[in-house]
């Protein structure tokens, strides 16, 4: 600020999982490599505070793995936003997502590009570059960006996260579990094709599976911050955790119903849903559901829609709740993840 200069940030969404680490930190290096005569300097920025950093397992694995040190990497904690915008020194490009959360309202106008995979759900100012695409990893469009650009940008390093970030989430290419386009089996062939010597497919995705899935030594709060998404009305805000160990296994961890007490009412939320995911020796998801809320209204609520929901349909099956205030579930629609089902949950509020 006091050097007045310009400050193009890269930023991925809150729950700051692989995609929207790899999708910053590549877009943001592709852009410093070919900007004409930068005024700006370009930094991906990490939308966590720095010690959530080790709960993100498969991206501390992959990064190491390549080299980076974290202390490389720029924290939302660590950079005032806020502060650059008021001085008129912030431009800011949002991958993986293209709404800001309401705390960050102030910085919609210094929006300049937005890349995500998600459908729209508003239009921006006629200024914003937006593209929107429903492919299965953000990844995908950010390599589709660097492929358009000056040959040779891509290096090896940047080209091994794309690879292992698009594996990641599309499971592996694998069909059955309903995440993969053919343009994010075109984007993994392209990279193949410049990076020879990038590991086999079965081995990073196995690696990186393992790390993610790697909740052993994680408290009952940090399971429900490892990949969290939030969601607000004007009365009241609702966590929405994906959880990596089957149902069960969750509900069963000692003092479980505490936990979930205790971690609502310090970040003052109304309830919880937390999003089990499985997955079997075929790659083949199994996904489970529990909504917590002491409110019953809210909670009943919350159980109705996700119960009567058509786009898409979940198939829930009610199970055993060993609590009154939590309602559980086996979801039938195993394709519907957790972006599926963030509208179902966002209208009922």
């Amino acid at each position: 600020v006091r050097r007045h200069q310009e400050i193009h940030v890269v930023m991925g969404n809150e729950a700051c999982d692989l995609d929207s680490t790899v999708s910053a930190l590549a877009l943001a290096y592709f852009l410093a490599k070919t900007s004409p005569a930068p005024k700006a300097a370009f930094i991906p920025v990490l939308n966590i505070p720095r010690a959530d950093f080790a709960l993100r397992t498969e991206t501390t694995f992959l990064l190491r793995e390549q080299g980076i040190p974290t202390t490389s990497l720029i924290f939302r904690d660590e950079i005032d936003l806020g502060g650059l915008h008021r001085a008129g020194l912030l431009s800011l490009t949002l991958v993986d997502h293209h709404v800001l959360p309401g705390a960050d309202a102030a910085l919609e106008e210094a929006v300049v590009e937005v890349l995500d995979h998600r459908p729209l759900e508003r239009e921006r100012a006629p200024g914003c570059q937006v593209t929107a695409e429903l492919v299965g990893s953000c990844a995908t469009l950010v390599t589709e960006r660097i492929a358009q650009g000056p040959p040779g940008v891509l290096d090896r390093p940047t080209a091994a996260l794309l690879h292992g970030t698009i594996l990641l989430d599309c499971v592996n290419l694998s069909p059955a579990a309903g995440k993969v386009t053919p343009r994010d089996v075109a984007c993994v062939a392209l990279l193949e094709a410049r990076f020879p010597e990038l590991p086999a497919r079965d081995t990073i995705f196995e690696a990186l599976q393992a790390a993610k899935f790697d909740v052993s030594g994680l408290t009952t709060e940090q399971m429900l911050r490892k990949d969290l998404k939030v969601l607000s009305s004007d009365e009241l805000v609702l966590a929405v955790s994906a959880i990596y160990v089957d149902l069960e296994t969750f509900l069963h961890r000692p003092g479980l119903l505490q936990d979930l007490d205790a971690f609502c009412q310090a970040r003052g939320y109304a309830g919880l849903v937390a999003m089990t995911i499985s997955f079997n020796e075929r790659n083949e998801p199994s996904r489970q559901l529990a909504v917590y809320s002491r409110r019953e209204t809210l909670r009943s609520a919350v159980c109705r829609a996700l119960e009567e929901a058509t786009t898409p349909s979940l198939h829930l099956q009610p199970l055993l709740s060993p609590w009154s205030c939590v309602g559980t579930y086996t979801q039938g629609n195993t394709l519907a993840s957790r972006k599926k089902v963030l509208p179902i949950l966002r209208a009922a509020l």
